[in-house]
Parts: C-alpha cells; sequence; structure tokens
C-alpha cells in the first residue's frame, strides 16, 4: 500500500504539471509493478481522461476498477459525471449519478454541478433548470459554479434573457459574479449578436475591478466582425496591439476569417504573414479560414497551393479543411482529386499515429 502512496503522489504531481501522458504512463507501470492502485489512483485517471474528453476511457477504468474489488468514492463517481458532461452525454451522466446514489452516498454540490453541465452542454437547459431545482429541494446549497453553469446553459440554447435573469439572481442572493460569469454571460448576448448588451458586460466587467482578458477581447473582436463592424473590430485590434493585452492565435483567426469572409483577401494575407513576426504559429483553424476564403470564390488552384503549403508545416487537416476543400470544386475531376488527397493524408496520419 505505500507503494501505491508513492505513485499517487507521483500521478498527482505530473496532473498538477499538465503531464497527462506521463502520468498514464506511470500509472501502467504502477500495475506492472504488480502494486494495486487504490480508488485515489483510479479517481485521478478518470478525471484525466474526462477532462481531456475521452469518456469512453474514463468508464472502461472505472470497470476495470470494480473488477478488481476496488471501491469506487463519491470523487469517483462525480468524476464520471463529469466525464459524460464533458462530452454531452446526459443519459450517461444520469446513469453514473444514479450509480453514486445506489452506492449509497449523497450527492453533493459537485455531483449535481456535474449533472447540470451535462444537460447544458447537451443543449437542454430546462434540464439543467431541473437539477438546479432538486438540489435546492434536496437541502443541498448551489454555489458560484451551480450559478454559472445555469448562465452558460441559457447561453448556449440562445436564451440570453434567462441567462441575465440567473446573473441577476445571483448578485441578489450575495454571490459576487466573477471572471467567468461575465465571460459567459457575454458569450450568451454573443451568439444572438447583442453588440450594445455585449458592451455593456465589458464596461460592467471593468467597474467591478475585473480587467477583461484575452477571451473577453476576442469575443468582442468576433463579435464586431461577424456583425460587419469591421472599423470596430480594427479599433480593437489596435488597443489590444498598444496595451496589456496579447493577442494569441485565437485573435489572429478571427480577423483572418473575417477578412476571409468579407473578401478583403489582400488584408487578410498582410494578417497571415505577420504571424512569424508575433512569435505565432499557424494552427489548423487559420489554415482552414484562408483556404475557406478562396474557396467560396471557386479558386479551386490557390486553394490546393495553400492546403500543400499548410502539409509542409506539418499542420494536419481536420473535417472543417476537407469541407471547405470540397466546397471549392466545380467539377467531378477536382472532387475525385481532393478525395484522394484526404484519403491519403487520413492513411498517412493513421500510421503516424502511436497505436
Amino acid at each position: 500500500m505505500h507503494r501505491t502512496c508513492v505513485y499517487n503522489a507521483y500521478i498527482d504531481g505530473l496532473l498538477k504539471g499538465r503531464n497527462s501522458q506521463k502520468a498514464v504512463q506511470v500509472f501502467e507501470k504502477l500495475k506492472r509493478d504488480h502494486c494495486e492502485p487504490s480508488t485515489e489512483t483510479y479517481t485521478m485517471l478518470i478525471n484525466l481522461y474526462g477532462k481531456a474528453n475521452k469518456s469512453y476511457m474514463a468508464l472502461k477504468l472505472f470497470n476495470e476498477m470494480r473488477s478488481q474489488k476496488c471501491r469506487p468514492n463519491i470523487c469517483t463517481y462525480t468524476a464520471l459525471v463529469n466525464a459524460f458532461a464533458r462530452d454531452g452525454l446526459c443519459e450517461k451522466a444520469e446513469e453514473m449519478f444514479e450509480l453514486l446514489q445506489e452506492a449509497g452516498y449523497e450527492p453533493d454540490v459537485y455531483a449535481y454541478n456535474a449533472l447540470m453541465e451535462a444537460y447544458g452542454r447537451a443543449g437542454f437547459p430546462y434540464g439543467t433548470a431541473e437539477i438546479f431545482s432538486l438540489m435546492q429541494h434536496m437541502g443541498c446549497e448551489p454555489d458560484r459554479a451551480s450559478y454559472n453553469i445555469m448562465v452558460d446553459a441559457y447561453g448556449r440554447a440562445g436564451l440570453h434573457e434567462d441567462a441575465q435573469a440567473v446573473f441577476e439572481e445571483m448578485k441578489r442572493i450575495g454571490i459576487t459574479p466573477t471572471m467567468k460569469s461575465h465571460m459567459l454571460l457575454l458569450s450568451a448576448y454573443s451568439r444572438v449578436g447583442n453588440i450594445a448588451k455585449c458592451e455593456e458586460i465589458v464596461n460592467q466587467m471593468q467597474k467591478s475591478g475585473l480587467k477583461p482578458d484575452t477571451f473577453v477581447i476576442n469575443s468582442m473582436l468576433n463579435l464586431y466582425g461577424r456583425v460587419g463592424q469591421l472599423g470596430k473590430m480594427e479599433e480593437v485590434f489596435r488597443a489590444m496591439e498598444n496595451g496589456p493585452y496579447a493577442a494569441d492565435i485565437s485573435t489572429y483567426n478571427i480577423l483572418i476569417n473575417t477578412y476571409g469572409r468579407a473578401g478583403f483577401f489582400e488584408k487578410m494575407e498582410e494578417i497571415f504573414r505577420l504571424l512569424p513576426s508575433k512569435n505565432l504559429r499557424p494552427d489548423v483553424v487559420t489554415w482552414t479560414s484562408r483556404i475557406g476564403a478562396y474557396s467560396r470564390k471557386k479558386q479551386y488552384m490557390r486553394c490546393l497551393e495553400i492546403f500543400e503549403e499548410m502539409i509542409d508545416e506539418g499542420c494536419y487537416p481536420d473535417g472543417g479543411t476537407a469541407k471547405v476543400l470540397l466546397s471549392a470544386c466545380s467539377s467531378e475531376d477536382q472532387i475525385e482529386q481532393v478525395t484522394t488527397v484526404i484519403r491519403t493524408m487520413h492513411k498517412e496520419m493513421k500510421s503516424a499515429l502511436p497505436a
């Protein structure tokens, strides 16, 4: 048991240092050394897979744990509910929540929050609201995270007024909204393109002493770009370059995508050329946005050129890249050519991936 404790401390340290790959290797080594993983070991690994959106792996470990006669605790069940919540699998999350109760545990605020999140992410805000009410009915006090999950659930479903009502209720009962609370409300209004309200939220943030971060500024950039207010978008970007906020690859992706959609190819290419000087590397979104711009004008050869450039730079395409490449085609031959290229790429990627 002492050896297991040593391994657990090691795995915990690796997870805190965000070295999940090494943590998995240490877990496998623990088993090879005929050391029995404890409930804590399994729970840490289930959490790891949950955060990596690999709920199927989390469940596999849970089943292994039970076959080894290792008893799950409330944290294990909550980690599983969370794993399925992240993947938007609310039925599976509900199943795990029931298992938690069958095992004789009283759900706590963390377990309820995990289940609420499952419904919110799956696009069922009223399911989230139902669990929120149930939680209160069962005498479990919602915390700040519970209210944030509610704001997010309504926001994702486009119910910005309901999101706002929860935000106000939170303040009314004395819970101070954090940066995250404001960001979730901002996302809710951003989804419906309500610029005035988004600007008001950013001002409210600053008045509360919260400094908007890069994510908030990017949300505003994206919103201005989406509704065609390019002047405002450029103004925010200039302020960002001269201010304390560090522009990241998402910032540039928003600009590239906006200029590309508006047909301002020169401007788009100019932004793309800036990346190396900013120590930023184009990612799959950058390349796909660029290809997408030319794809809309059916500039097939230009799209292929950029695609080849992307591969040479060691960036692998995703489903979105395939979609924009195919939409650039205007003949059967071109469709066949693109399909062959993508299939070949897929095969090469599969063989390059570790088993």
